[in-house]
C-alpha cells in the first residue's frame, strides 16, 4: 500500500444550471424529489448511479454531495443535466462544476499520543479538548485543509479542493510528525 494513501469519502461540488428554477414545477417531474420549504429552502433529489444527492435552489444553483470522486460528481451533474432537459426545464447549455470540499480518510498505521502531538504541532494551529471531542483538530495553511487526528492513528482530511490537496496535506502531516519524532 502506498504510504500516502487516503480514501475520498465525500465530494461536495456546485454549479449554476439556470437563472431561476421553478421548484414547485420541477418536483412532481423528478421521481422521489423532496421539496418542503418549511424544512429546507431547496429541492432534494437523489440518484443511485453514481450515488449522489442534489440540492436545487430557486436561484438556479445546484449543490451535489455524496460522491466518492470528482469524476463521479461531474458524471452526476451530467446525469442531472440530461434529466432536467428531458423534463423540459430551462437550463444553461453549458455549466462548470466547482469542487467546494473533499472529505477524505486515512490511517497513519500507528497509535498516536494526541497530548504530545498537540504540544509538538504548536498550539496556534491546533484545537484539542479531549473532554469535548476525542480528536485533535489541526489546521494546515498550505494546502488549506483541516485534519482531524485520532488516538487510533486514523484521520480525516477536510476542506481540500482536489485529491492533490488531500495527498499533500497527508505528506506534510506525516513528515512533520516523523521529524518531531511524534510517530
Amino acid at each position: 500500500m502506498e504510504p500516502y494513501s487516503f480514501k475520498i469519502e465525500n465530494v461536495v461540488s456546485t454549479t449554476k444550471l439556470s437563472d431561476h428554477f421553478d421548484l414547485n414545477n420541477i418536483k412532481p417531474k423528478l421521481d422521489g424529489a423532496e421539496y418542503n420549504t418549511q424544512k429546507f429552502p431547496g429541492l432534494i433529489y437523489k440518484i443511485n448511479e453514481p450515488k449522489a444527492v442534489f440540492l436545487l435552489f430557486n436561484s438556479g444553483k445546484v449543490v451535489c454531495t455524496g460522491c466518492k470522486s470528482i469524476e463521479n460528481a461531474k458524471n452526476a451533474f451530467d446525469k442531472l443535466y440530461r434529466k432536467l432537459m428531458e423534463i423540459e426545464v430551462d437550463i444553461n447549455s453549458s455549466y462548470e462544476v466547482s469542487v467546494q470540499n473533499i472529505v477524505a480518510s486515512a490511517g497513519l498505521g500507528s497509535v498516536l499520543n494526541l497530548n504530545t502531538i498537540a504540544i509538538g504541532l504548536g498550539l496556534e494551529n491546533i484545537e484539542y479538548e479531549p473532554e469535548q471531542f476525542p480528536g485533535l483538530v489541526y489546521r494546515v495553511d498550505t494546502p488549506k485543509v483541516v485534519i482531524l487526528l485520532f488516538g487510533s492513528g486514523k484521520l480525516v482530511i477536510t476542506g481540500g479542493k482536489s485529491s492533490l490537496d488531500c495527498r499533500n496535506a497527508l505528506i506534510q502531516l506525516k513528515d512533520t510528525l516523523t521529524n518531531l519524532k511524534l510517530m
